[in-house]
């Protein structure tokens, strides 16, 4: 099943979740376990009061939000790329398996960032995390769970960011560098790594293997800075390597990374109030309790001790 299709099924059935129980908001237990609310009764004879379901394209703008949100959090907590990679990729694969209509992607976000702190052995405790960035913690070990479920336990991420590494060294070698050249390769480095952050905010890491997305970003980059011819460095790698791929299918994938970039699109803030008000709706939540949670928020927030510059994940 291709993505688009694990998207559609998804979204299909929290739509027939909210038809059925007139809610599609999953209720997560402390031991992990999924169950729905109560359903929510409503006048059935007035239609228009019925909450309306995000489309595929309200969903990706909501995972590609956070998606953003999630970079946040991962920079103002200084954690290394590697960590940012998995966390990614965990989010990624969950909304594969799940609508964002019936689990927060805010808090799968966190959870997937302090899962990521797990298994790359950087140890954030949940309070920790959560008190950076004025979150219940709790919700975060609640989710952890349901995360490694839907991930399957397959935990390991291979990010493209050690390939490049890899790759520049061989460049170098490939081109027969003097120390004096050595700061050319280095900026491109400095550069692909940039890239690479652009490329891992798209659908591309599913779709292709690390080396390949390390490639495009450094084909990029090196459109930039101009170091090597990288055409030839291409066939040097198909020669060398006795790839499965040819040269033209290699530059063929590398092409289709490049679209995905070029097509990303965040969403503005007017979509995202939209949609957020959509959401809010499929979740039975009325303008009236948000009044009332937000005069509690504030209230709260007066008597807390956070952080004045910690990054919004609301």
């Amino acid at each position: 099943m291709g993505l688009v299709e694990k998207y559609k099924a998804a979204n299909q059935r929290a739509i027939q979740t909210l038809e059925k129980y007139g809610t599609t908001q999953m209720e997560v237990d402390g031991d992990g376990s999924l169950s729905y609310p109560e359903p929510i009764v409503r006048d059935t004879a007035d239609k228009h009061s019925r909450p309306k379901p995000l489309n595929i394209e309200e969903e990706q703008s909501m995972r590609v939000f956070y998606e953003n949100k999630l970079r946040e959090v991962c920079s103002a907590f200084y954690f290394p790329n590697k960590i940012q990679a998995t966390a990614l990729i965990y989010f990624k694969r969950f909304y594969l398996q799940w609508s964002v209509m019936e689990h927060h992607p805010k808090n799968i976000m966190l959870t997937c960032v302090y899962a990521a702190c797990k298994i790359e052995e950087n140890h954030v405790s949940a309070e920790e995390l959560g008190k950076g960035i004025s979150q219940d913690h709790q919700v975060i070990l609640n989710y952890e769970m349901v995360v490694y479920q839907s991930l399957e336990f397959d935990l390991i991420v291979y990010a493209p960011y050690r390939s490049v590494v890899g790759f520049i060294n061989d460049m170098e070698e490939f081109s027969g560098v003097n120390d004096g050249e050595n700061q050319m390769f280095k900026d491109m480095q400095e550069t692909a790594r940039v890239e690479v952050d652009k490329i891992m905010l798209t659908d591309a890491p599913h779709l292709f293997p690390p080396g390949q997305l390390a490639l495009a970003a450094l084909r990029s980059a090196n459109r930039m800075h101009g170091v090597l011819d990288f055409e030839q460095y291409l066939r040097s790698i198909v020669m060398r390597q006795n790839a499965e791929h040819n040269i033209s299918q290699l530059t063929e994938s590398l092409n289709a990374i490049d679209a995905c970039v070029t097509k990303y699109k965040f969403p503005t803030e007017k979509d995202m109030k939209h949609i957020n008000r959509k959401l809010k709706s499929c979740w039975g939540h009325s303008s009236h309790d948000d009044k009332k949670r937000e005069k509690k928020r504030h209230k709260s927030h007066k008597s807390s001790n956070e952080v004045p510059n910690e990054p919004s994940v609301a």
